[in-house]
């Protein structure tokens, strides 16, 4: 999900706009703490139940339609309904500016495989696991961002991003010295611990450099963020499409798009399309630190969650590692202090999972808190 930097309850005004500032970042905070452990605890559950299991790939076209004809219906209503002028705006946007929207097909290449790679990780790890291990985006956005916008961190961020590593890393020993077994609660499927690892590796770089290349290509745009994620939507559903053509092709032919679809599935999908967009709204009234403890708490619940919901075991080293990863999310998101070295690069937009963000929203920095929906943005 794509995270915005600035924070809507500044400066001063009213009690009661205070008041109501301050009871819209607790909002937010409820909502990007619910959809980020939420999303990942419903396609574990879903891909670990036993019976027919729906193609991940088809789900990733199928959030992606979604989202694209959620965002051109808000477009059409922006528009006061006039079908000509919303016609008018879109061929000019995307047919005329074609450079501009073919500046979105890397980004959109980049998130359509993270999406898929998210499904691979979630279905052999537990969710717990991931959740943890996920937050090694944090990491590579960080070093894409001082490789690419020549950005700087302070000292306590770089220090973070170390407790980062070294608690992530930790999870993962503890994960191998259980034994190498399959994850619990995948009783209805084969999974591969390394399979998983290696997906959610890859998802993060991924999730990093698609996300700083996006911010370095659509800095001063001035397109609205429904109009990015239609543009996001284009590209992200063909190449979906392609994809699934050549993964699982044969087998959809077979058995068809929708098989193994169920109203569980279906949340899933719903929670993909439209809680990227839910969030993209609600982040605007959070700051950073929100965003960070929202990230951190999400990793509890998870852990929680998975304890109940798969049998997931709870140890002292894996408690160690997700209390360093959850230490370091958000010492990262604390403020650099006045002697800290600022950004070299202005204003920015990220969108870590997809959901595109643009001038609408007040400041927006790629800090690699929220990414996409987790999986479709």
């Amino acid at each position: 999900m794509a995270a915005a930097g600035g924070s809507g309850s500044s400066g001063g005004g009213s009690p009661v706009a205070a008041g109501g500032n301050r009871r819209l970042k607790y909002i937010s905070l409820a909502v990007l703490v619910v959809q980020n452990a939420s999303l990942i605890l419903s396609i574990r559950y879903v891909r670990t139940l036993p019976g027919d299991r729906f193609f991940a790939t088809s789900a990733v076209v199928m959030a992606e339609i979604l989202k694209g004809v959620t965002c051109l219906l808000l477009i059409f209503i922006q528009k006061k309904g006039n079908l000509k002028q919303f016609a008018a705006s879109l061929y000019d946007s995307i047919v005329v500016q074609y450079m501009d929207t073919l500046k979105l097909a890397v980004p959109s290449l980049i998130y359509t495989l993270q999406n898929n790679l998210q499904y691979v990780a979630i279905s052999n790890l537990p969710a717990a696991t991931f959740q943890v291990t996920y937050q090694l985006k944090i990491l590579t956005t960080a070093v894409f961002s001082v490789l690419m916008l020549r950005k700087s961190l302070s000292r306590l961020q770089w220090l973070s991003l170390v407790l980062l590593f070294v608690g992530v890393a930790i999870v993962q020993v503890e994960q191998q010295q259980a034994g190498g077994r399959s994850p619990p609660g995948g009783q209805g499927m084969q999974q591969n611990y390394m399979v998983g690892l290696v997906a959610v590796v890859v998802s993060c770089l991924s999730s990093g450099f698609a996300g700083v290349y996006f911010e370095k290509i659509l800095k001063g745009s001035a397109a609205s963020v429904w109009l990015r994620n239609v543009q996001l939507g284009i590209f992200g559903t063909l190449l979906g499409l392609l994809g699934l053509w050549s993964t699982e092709g044969a087998a959809v032919a077979e058995r068809g798009f929708f098989f193994g679809y169920t109203p569980l599935v279906w949340g899933v999908i719903l929670n993909q399309a439209f809680g990227g967009l839910l969030v993209a709204v609600v982040v605007k009234y959070a700051d950073n630190i929100l965003k960070g403890f929202a990230t951190s708490f999400s990793i509890v619940v998870s852990t929680v969650a998975s304890i109940y919901l798969f049998d997931f075991h709870l140890n002292l080293l894996f408690a160690l590692g997700a209390g360093l990863v959850i230490g370091a999310v958000y010492l990262y998101s604390l403020p650099k202090g006045p002697l800290a070295s600022r950004s070299l690069a202005g204003t920015a937009t990220e969108d870590q999972g997809h959901t595109a963000q643009s001038k609408e929203l007040p400041s927006v920095t790629t800090d690699g808190f929220l990414s996409k929906s987790v999986l479709v943005n």
